[in-house]
């Protein structure tokens, strides 16, 4: 059930995100949560704030002209029954096909009420790539 839980989770959110669905990106994190950027760490303490840190990645891709979204490598971990540690390659293609960004990604999610949120996200550089326990592909 993990695996299939996990996959459809994080085909809807790419879906979300190449679509600049705010709302439907939103709902993909627990609040209070953080996210870890490589220059920064910010404390998403509620809706209004996801919102306005997603409207400002949102503007950065839509800036660099963002044509693709890719997972390039995916896996996670069991950590309990409800909590699970997930780790995706991503690769950001602009339009001219050219590779703008890329980045390893360490979700941390919880299962509540059946359904998987965000607490926490680690992006890193690339060279930190994990590979975790049991890996998947993301198709969209």
């Amino acid at each position: 059930m993990s695996t299939k839980k996990i996959i459809h989770f994080f085909t809807e959110y790419l879906v979300a995100f190449k679509h600049y669905d705010l709302d439907k990106v939103v709902t993909s994190y627990h609040m209070p949560c953080t996210l870890h950027m490589p220059d920064e760490i910010v404390l998403l303490k509620n809706t209004k704030a996801c919102q306005q840190a997603l409207v400002n990645i949102f503007n950065q891709l839509q800036q660099e002209k963002t044509s693709d979204i890719i997972a390039k490598k995916s896996s996670y971990s069991v950590i309990t029954d409800n909590v699970f540690l997930v780790s995706i390659d991503w690769v950001f293609i602009d339009e001219q096909g050219e590779v703008f960004t890329d980045f390893c990604a360490i979700y941390h999610l919880i299962l509540l009420d059946n359904e998987l949120k965000i607490i926490n996200v680690v992006s890193h550089d690339l060279s930190n790539s994990q590979s975790l326990d049991y890996p998947f592909v993301l198709t969209n």
